[in-house]
């Protein structure tokens, strides 16, 4: 029996009960194996992705879990697998732009990618995306905890014979009782150890580890609490401000600065439930809040066999509530003493904990140069590219070949002095669906016109097109923009002309507000702190000529096609 090519075409009522007999050679022995029952359909591809999936479509049922999946194949198109890691599959247990990410790392090695989508990504494009997609979790639950099911995501990636799972960030990435189910059912986590996400995944656990080595930290809780009482213990000690922080997450969620005894309990209990939501998990710890200091942070990559190297620094001092809106590599105007320090103690925490795979050590130095350790991100960053940009390493594809076992020599980053230094400079913009003019509110709607832009040192790290629904079930980021270019003030030169250039309507988006961000003489300087949003606010959020420029396009673009028309 043939199959049918990309132009076949089932009516109607065909579509309902055309069954498919076992074809031999067709599918690889494992999908005969768990499937039955196969029905031949169009794929339900959003109409402006149409065009790119040109592969015979499958939709499946599971006998016996009723899992619904896509195989989607491209016979004889497949790249060739390169032999430097020992897996064949790889499964990515997110979404977005994230999973889009570890799925073209995966292609270029060769490997097989299977993606997860909860009922309401049906149509999302990260899906699509994949060799393979299943659906994970039912309509009953709520979007975001179907990507946190754990035990639905190890089936899944047991039937589909996954050989590893790239977790991404957010959802389950610090989760170390993923991390073990993994360990147990013989597939490889795309990460540390599971006793190591316990150590730095638990941000009290990381305040402790840092301490052993000799890491200066800010002075804090030790240990989780349960209570606000217990908060309230340590302010009036410490005195305020002070800052709430998730013990099991990072991201910005479940973080609140408490100024006085009066905020205490209200904003304890809005961050612990922001970080049971978030994370699964609504324990919390208090720091001593500094002042407006610079936000740097040190990625590393360990081997197992005890090697670490640094890739240097990020500067991610431009925050919006404790969320990173810009991004920057290297940090610009930031002392060598103090980047080298930082690179000393980054490196020693993370040989200390024995870490294993891509991590981020994050810490704050004040206008006084003094540095202190805030956390570990035992996961690949959001902010990754801008490190990648500027040293043409692949995170996401050293995190795979790391977890295949792979040494840091086999790497070719067999010592610090083999990093290749950082060339020139890389900025990232998240652009989200959110609009500045009211407090930031996440809008949702149909992409009616989705124009990204290109050009000399600009990438884009998207999930999204024309045509797709954005909903307000996740996070907003819709794309990340990155410019690099030779000095700092070229790439946000380049920055700038990207932003102007990226169309989108249909939703609101952070562009304007990026674009006063980027204009702003201290940002220019290099001078942005954590503070710099709050404290510029007036000039920042001032946006009428950003509309008037915009509508002006818009009314020229439909005055020439009237034109056009009239005289055609």
């Amino acid at each position: 029996m043939q199959v049918p090519t990309q132009h076949a075409r089932v009516s109607g009522s065909q579509r309902k009960s055309t069954k498919i007999p076992a074809v031999k050679h067709t599918l690889p022995a494992r999908h005969a194996a768990h499937f039955a029952r196969r029905t031949v359909t169009e794929a339900p591809v959003p109409y402006a992705l149409a065009p790119v999936y040109n592969a015979v479509q499958f939709h499946c049922t599971a006998v016996s879990h009723s899992v619904r999946c896509r195989v989607s194949h491209n016979d004889g198109l497949e790249t060739p697998h390169t032999g430097e890691v020992p897996f064949r599959k790889i499964l990515c247990a997110n979404r977005g732009e994230i999973a889009i990410r570890v799925f073209r790392a995966g292609t270029e090695l060769g490997l097989r990618t299977v993606a997860v989508y909860s009922p309401a990504d049906r149509l999302q494009s990260h899906r699509y995306n994949a060799d393979e997609s299943y659906e994970v979790g039912n309509t009953d639950m709520q979007p975001v905890a179907c990507y946190l099911d754990i035990e639905s995501i190890i089936r899944i990636a047991k039937e589909a014979e996954v050989d590893a799972i790239h977790p991404g960030y957010g959802f389950l990435s610090e989760n170390s009782t993923f991390a073990r189910r993994c360990q147990e059912e013989g597939i490889a986590f795309i990460g540390p150890r599971p006793e190591t996400i316990e150590a730095m995944g638990d941000k009290t656990a990381a305040r402790r580890a840092a301490i052993e080595c000799g890491v200066a930290i800010v002075p804090g809780t030790n240990q989780a609490l349960q209570s606000a009482q217990e908060a309230l213990a340590f302010a009036e000690e410490v005195g305020y401000p002070v800052i709430l922080k998730a013990a099991m997450g990072g991201g910005g969620r479940g973080m609140r600065v408490v100024r006085n005894d009066f905020e205490m309990v209200d904003l304890f209990n809005r961050a612990s439930n922001e970080a049971k939501a978030a994370f699964g998990d609504g324990s919390m710890f208090v720091e001593k809040y500094v002042e407006e200091p610079r936000h740097i942070e040190v990625q590393i990559l360990a081997d197992a066999y005890g090697n670490v190297v640094h890739l240097y620094e990020r500067d991610c001092s431009v925050q919006r509530r404790h969320q990173k809106v810009v991004e920057i590599a290297p940090a610009p105007g930031l002392a060598d003493e103090i980047k080298e320090a930082l690179y000393a103690d980054a490196v020693k925490l993370a040989r200390h904990v024995k870490y294993r795979n891509a991590g981020t050590v994050e810490f704050m130095v004040d206008k006084h140069g003094d540095r202190y350790f805030l956390e570990v991100n035992p996961r690949v960053q959001v902010e990754h590219t801008v490190t990648e940009e500027v040293t043409g390493i692949d995170i996401v594809q050293s995190q795979i070949k790391i977890a295949g076992g792979a040494s840091l020599a086999q790497l070719g980053l067999g010592s610090q002095e083999e990093v290749p230094s950082p060339k020139g400079f890389a900025i990232q913009c998240r652009v989200t669906s959110e609009d500045p003019e009211q407090n930031f509110q996440p809008d949702a709607g149909r992409l009616e016109a989705y124009r990204p832009p290109g050009g000399p040192g600009i990438r884009l790290d998207s999930a999204v097109t024309a045509g797709n629904f954005i909903s307000r079930y996740y996070d907003s980021l819709l794309s990340k923009v990155i410019a690099s270019a030779p000095t700092f003030n070229k790439t946000v030169q380049r920055m700038a002309r990207a932003l102007q250039e990226f169309q989108i309507r249909g939703i609101k988006t952070n562009i304007p507000f990026m674009e006063n961000v980027l204009r702003h003489p201290v940002f220019l300087a290099g001078h942005a702190t954590t503070g710099f949003i709050e404290q510029y606010s007036k000039e920042l959020f001032v946006f009428e000529g950003h509309s008037n420029i915009r509508a002006n396009k818009l009314l020229l673009y439909l005055a020439d096609m009237v034109g056009c028309v009239t005289s055609c």
